[in-house]
């Protein structure tokens, strides 16, 4: 029988474990959406890009190469939408990086780019268009949770491991999810990403 000393001493020293990493999430459990609901959740259609020396591999996408020119995609593009509200969630988990600056999420409007997450070597998360830096410590092999909340006219919100980081406004229009990894205008490869618990709402 475990002494009530012993019991004592571990939960004590459990309580005094580190966290390590500002960005890790543990356990491979999916979350609860973000914001208050009523959210039902759905299954969209998706179709796999591969580009350049974009590879898939089921939620495993790679850029084997470190050109930093032409189109290097490997992504999942999702069914698009124009009306409500819109919830994404996905953690994903950089394997390896020897290049920066490759989205890793976007949410696209069918007549051009809308939001696109990037990261850059050493960890930075960044909105492409504007280069706001979003959070820090997306570091090879921490897992991170994204999700994003479109209301669709309206506004984008983007919570990283479940807390508000960025917002802008959105227009009326036809939307789509994407992700995986896609070299930027200002990036190269390679890198390797892995995606896990992906999930959709709406309301």
């Amino acid at each position: 029988m475990r002494s009530p000393t012993r019991t004592r001493l571990a939960a004590g020293a459990l309580a005094a474990a580190p966290v390590l990493g500002v960005l890790a999430i543990p356990g491979t459990a999916a979350a609860d959406p973000v914001e208050s609901g009523p959210w039902t959740s759905y299954s969209p259609g998706y179709k796999v890009q591969e580009k350049g020396c974009g590879q898939v591999d089921g939620l495993t996408f790679t850029l084997s190469c470190s050109n930093s020119s032409g189109e290097q995609r490997a992504e999942r593009r999702y069914d698009t939408y124009s009306s409500g509200t819109r919830q994404f969630e996905g953690y994903f988990r950089i394997v390896s990086m020897g290049g920066s600056r490759v989205s890793l999420k976007q949410t696209f409007k069918t007549t051009g780019p809308f939001f696109l997450l990037a990261v850059e070597n050493g960890g930075r998360l960044y909105s492409v268009h504007g280069g706001d830096t979003i959070a820090t410590g997306a570091t090879v092999g921490t897992r991170v949770r994204v999700n994003t909340v479109h209301v669709v006219g309206s506004k984008l919100r983007v919570y990283i491991n479940g807390s508000l980081k960025y917002t802008t406004s959105s227009e009326s229009g036809s939307f789509y999810d994407k992700f995986g990894a896609y070299r930027t205008a200002s990036g190269k490869g390679p890198i390797k990403v892995e995606w896990s618990d992906v999930q959709f709402w709406h309301k």
